[in-house]
């Protein structure tokens, strides 16, 4: 085997590493130098800067929505970014239900409202919504996770533009933190829940990316460097 291709299958192992190291323990609020390492909330406590933000046994319950709340059909949402614009997504409750419904109840209660990107892989992905900010947080519980791997047939694909939650190991190990993909990553397809596509407003992700002050190649950012979300809004 030559030179490139040992190199090629070593960058393609530290991106599926960083996937399960991204994210925070799957109960806080909140991907690595590839795409991969956006898709998932990592279960190691050591993933963030404060260890003592690990979550508790309780943080862990699988929080369960009734057919009655469940969302179906097509949701849109506008997320503000401070110093950066407006990125206009479309949600897709047919194909991932619990995920939709989860999200855009977190948006209606302000959730997301003052948050971060505090994992960015320029050209890749975008990954936010972690109240610690530093991949080890969540929202107190975890929802189910809606792809096959986990016995849901979402057939949504993660092509540049899908939004996706982020998990732990564990396939249920997603709450609230989510990522946008800034390239087609198809090998997330099946193995995290795609819940939808930006719109409008990919300049802004393209934006980010390109103006990330990237600390290591798990795409880590400093605190104060951080874009902020200014606002998730529930349009539809």
């Amino acid at each position: 085997m030559n030179r490139k291709k040992l190199l090629c299958i070593a960058m393609c192992v530290m991106m599926c590493l960083a996937v399960f190291t991204a994210c925070g323990s799957g109960s806080d609020k909140s991907g690595s130098g590839t795409a991969s390492s956006a898709a998932s909330e990592s279960s190691d406590s050591s993933a963030g800067s404060d260890q003592s933000a690990a979550p508790t046994a309780a943080d862990n319950s699988l929080k369960e929505f009734s057919q009655d709340e469940l969302l179906t059909g097509k949701h849109h949402v506008k997320m503000d970014i401070k110093d950066h614009g407006t990125v206009t997504l479309e949600l897709d409750a047919d194909q991932a239900p619990i995920t939709v419904t989860n999200f855009i109840d977190l948006a209606k209660k302000g959730f997301y409202n003052g948050l971060t990107f505090h994992r960015i892989i320029p050209g890749q992905f975008v990954q936010g919504g972690d109240p610690n900010g530093d991949g080890t947080g969540s929202a107190g519980y975890n929802i189910k996770g809606e792809f096959k791997a986990n016995g849901v047939n979402n057939t949504l694909s993660h092509t540049r533009g899908a939004i996706s939650l982020a998990r732990t190991v564990d396939n249920n190990g997603g709450c609230c933190q989510f990522f946008i993909m800034d390239a087609d990553y198809t090998d997330f397809d099946g193995q995290y829940a795609c819940f939808g596509y930006v719109t409008d407003g990919m300049d802004v992700i393209d934006d980010i990316c390109k103006n990330a002050k990237v600390q290591d190649q798990n795409g880590t950012v400093a605190k104060a460097d951080q874009p902020v979300i200014s606002s998730v809004t529930v349009v539809d």
